[in-house]
């Protein structure tokens, strides 16, 4: 079995509103639901209407898929221009 995980922070320059915040948040969780077959949630900096901080995780059998799936899904929210991306860390574990 092999776990990835998959740390993505992005910044939001025009928000001022967690409101705006949560709205982009929901729009980019969506998003990646509805392509890829991962998990994805926001994992950190909740109160900071500026930042997002998102985890994401998939599960397979092959290393070289889930470091695809990972690269092609991290591409894929920067395409969406919805928040600048700033800073991202991935691994992969293999049990």
């Amino acid at each position: 079995m092999v776990i990835g995980t998959l740390r993505i922070e992005l910044h939001l320059f025009d928000n001022h509103s967690l409101k705006g915040k949560r709205k982009v948040v929901k729009s980019i969780v969506d998003k990646v639901k509805n392509k890829y077959n991962v998990s994805i949630a926001e994992v950190g900096s909740n109160d900071k209407w500026q930042k997002i901080e998102l985890g994401v995780s998939a599960v397979g059998n092959d290393r070289r898929h889930i470091d695809s799936s990972l690269t092609h899904l991290l591409a894929f929210i920067d395409s969406l221009c919805l928040a600048q991306f700033a800073d991202s860390e991935m691994e992969i574990f293999s049990l």
